[in-house]
């Protein structure tokens, strides 16, 4: 796998970090030749008939299919990231199943159903993909996500390992997954992130995006949320504790958040998993990074791409970069992605 390379002035987390979301987002598309995919809606059933909106495209000589969703907030019709991965994935002969998770985009309007962090997400993808095999999409199915989605992908992963009978699923039908700078251990990560000054103007940021998911939220199912509670929730600690632990039947925030983490299951994943994680993450705390490397070297089926650099799901690659890894857009881990499911897929 080519070294990621990044500009010199992106040589650090926080300020790989930063551009990703406040400049690249921004120009993404000037950096990418490739025309958008045409997609075609559709409500999928996720776990527990919980509707799912989500959008499939197949293309002529399909060489298996990517199902992915994008991280804590946003919607489909926003995540440049996910638009990259599909353009690129389509590029190189794959189906795309793209979906709004639990709380979120036009999935939120179907259901007031909040988020578990994976634990019913794992599943969600399971059951997508069962779907959209009956649909016409081609196996293998390649599970993918970044940041929390990346923890839900890994939940994906699994579920791979008991596929239900009545799903349509063969083994060998889920080729495997990837996910790039995946939240691992939500206890630690936060606390770290809350105790760094820097780190708090992160989580204030994405607190302000989780109150107003949860306002929308209240908007379409008045009747499924208190307004006291949504506006107690003043942070990602905030939004769990009033919002999400009650209706999963967890005690405390922190019980959660352990029964969510996916560090603790990785070590039994039996499905070939790649993780792309950047060793200078603004977001996620470095102790995690030992457990991580013991994990994945203990265990066969995972491929961890430890970098030293890519920030929170920045990987911005340099023109140097760029010509070492015969790439032709500045997407380091998405083209890695690929690669990878070229190569495990055969």
């Amino acid at each position: 796998m080519p070294p990621f390379v990044p500009p010199w002035f992106l040589q650090n987390g926080l300020a790989m970090t930063l551009y990703t979301a406040l400049v690249a987002n921004q120009s993404w598309s000037h950096n990418m030749d490739l025309l958008p995919v045409s997609c075609q809606d559709h409500v999928f059933k996720g776990y527990g008939d919980v509707p799912i909106f989500g959008r499939w495209a197949v293309p002529e000589r399909s060489r298996g299919t990517v199902v992915a969703t994008y991280g804590i907030t946003g919607s489909l019709d926003d995540q440049w990231q996910l638009e990259v991965l599909g353009r690129n994935a389509y590029q190189r002969g794959y189906g795309l199943v793209m979906f709004d998770w639990r709380a979120h985009g036009k999935t939120a309007e179907l259901s007031p159903t909040l988020t578990s962090d994976g634990i019913y997400e794992g599943h969600d993808y399971i059951a997508l993909a069962s779907q959209a095999k009956a649909l016409g999409c081609a196996p293998p199915f390649w599970l993918m996500g970044y940041s929390l989605s990346g923890q839900l992908a890994l939940w994906g992963a699994k579920a791979a390992m008991d596929l239900p009978s009545d799903s349509g699923l063969v083994p060998g039908d889920i080729g495997g997954v990837v996910v790039v700078c995946p939240s691992l251990d939500s206890n630690r990560s936060l606390r770290y992130l809350t105790a760094d000054p820097l780190g708090k103007y992160l989580e204030r940021s994405i607190a302000r995006e989780l109150k107003r998911l949860a306002q929308r939220l209240h908007q379409l199912h008045p009747n499924h949320f208190d307004l006291a509670a949504i506006d107690r929730a003043n942070s990602i600690w905030g939004f769990d504790h009033e919002l999400v632990i009650g209706r999963l039947g967890f005690a405390s925030v922190e019980e959660y958040y352990d029964a969510s983490s996916p560090l603790p299951f990785m070590a039994d994943l039996s499905i070939p998993t790649l993780i792309l994680y950047a060793a200078d993450d603004p977001l996620f705390s470095p102790e995690i990074i030992p457990d991580l490397k013991k994990v994945c070297a203990a265990n066969p089926k995972i491929d961890l791409v430890l970098t030293d650099h890519g920030g929170h799901v920045g990987y911005y690659s340099g023109s140097a970069g760029q010509r070492l890894a015969g790439d032709s857009d500045p997407w380091w881990a998405w083209n890695r992605a690929l690669d990878w499911v070229e190569k495990v897929g055969g």
